[in-house]
């Protein structure tokens, strides 16, 4: 039997909250699976209502657009990143232990649980990836960024930048380091697979070890 978490986020990302009901837990579940198989361009409510065997007007109840619904995936990914850090460093005194274990808790937050059962974090990092940077490379990012919808992110760079401020309060770039190491996080596996000329990672060896001790590294460089 699973222990069941909820995320809180941003009440504008949803019409009504989809953690809340069968039928919403479900079309985030779907939703994830169809948008990382197919991406965000090819993927409609049509197809995600024929998946789940529901109408696209049920859908509409929850979404009002696939950007929306797209927003909503990518901040619950935020969100569950900073709670893994949270728990990861809870107690934890010792700012450069604080920030290693951040560090791990960014490249190993992808890894699927069984807290949340409708959503798997994989799939869900592989969207974020993918298509994560579309949700505010838009011509509407001011407008959706006044209405607070990338407030989980811009929570999680404090989470982390506190603690590389902690490590050394002369560092100049704490918020542009800690959104780099979230960045890094994600892309370096992904490179690793698919894009191999772009990073010294390979995907014969064991990828989130290997971008965790790459990231301390740099870590390390910067902040000495």
């Amino acid at each position: 039997m699973s222990v069941e978490i909820k995320i809180s986020l941003n009440e504008g990302l949803y019409l009504k909250d989809p953690q809340d009901s069968e039928l919403g837990r479900n079309i985030i579940k779907n939703s994830i699976i169809l948008i990382e198989e197919l991406g965000i361009e090819s993927f409609t409510f049509k197809k995600l209502s024929i998946r789940i065997n529901s109408t696209e007007a049920s859908i509409y109840r929850y979404f009002g657009n696939k950007h929306i619904l797209l927003l909503y995936l990518v901040n619950w990914y935020w969100e569950w990143v900073k709670y893994f850090i949270n728990i990861n460093t809870m107690n934890i005194t010792d700012s450069k232990t604080k920030l290693q274990i951040i560090i791990h808790s960014l490249v190993f937050a992808s890894r699927e649980n069984p807290m949340v059962e409708y959503v798997n974090e994989s799939k869900l990092q592989k969207i974020v990836i993918s298509d994560g940077m579309k949700v505010y490379h838009t011509k509407e990012v001011d407008n959706d960024n006044s209405k607070g919808f990338f407030r989980s992110y811009s929570s999680l760079a404090f989470t982390v930048s506190k603690v590389i401020s902690e490590v050394n309060p002369s560092f100049k770039y704490p918020y542009a380091l800690a959104t780099n190491l979230f960045e890094m996080s994600n892309n370096y596996i992904f490179f690793a697979q698919h894009l191999p000329k772009l990073t010294d990672i390979t995907a014969k060896e064991n990828e989130n070890e290997a971008v965790e001790n790459m990231l301390n590294y740099f870590a390390e460089k910067l902040l000495a």
